[in-house]
């Protein structure tokens, strides 16, 4: 999603070139663009002069919703997944009240954070 920023002046991007860029596999991209295009975060054209776009400025792209979307949970301990199994001990757990709340941090903090925030690379901005 960075690097589609990155390139936004640019039109659609091929994957092969964010591939290149971001030495990530072309076959793991398209699994994440698959997932960012069904969602509507992206849009794919196929063809000649294809490939993906951001569908929205980059201030209107909280990290936490990307990573919870590509990553599925947010949650630090598997009992606060909310697909994982329901733990039976979640009524007398004495770590699950810091779970949770560090569970809430991370997701706050990920939703303050878009991705122009990332393109300025002032860090100053996340605290």
């Amino acid at each position: 999603m960075v690097d589609l920023a990155q390139q936004h002046e640019a039109g659609f991007v091929r994957l092969k070139d964010i591939s290149e860029r971001q030495e990530i596999s072309q076959k793991y991209l398209e699994s994440i663009m698959t997932l960012l295009s069904k969602s509507g975060m992206v849009e794919g054209v196929h063809g000649k002069g294809g490939g993906y776009r951001l569908t929205r400025p980059t201030d209107q792209y909280p990290i936490g919703e990307i990573l919870l979307l590509t990553e599925g949970s947010l949650a630090p301990v598997a009992c606060l997944d909310c697909q994982g199994p329901d733990c039976p001990r979640k009524a007398s757990c004495p770590t699950l009240p810091l779970w949770k709340q560090l569970e809430a941090k991370i997701t706050g903090f990920l939703s303050s954070i878009t991705l122009a925030d990332l393109m300025t690379r002032d860090e100053a901005l996340w605290i």
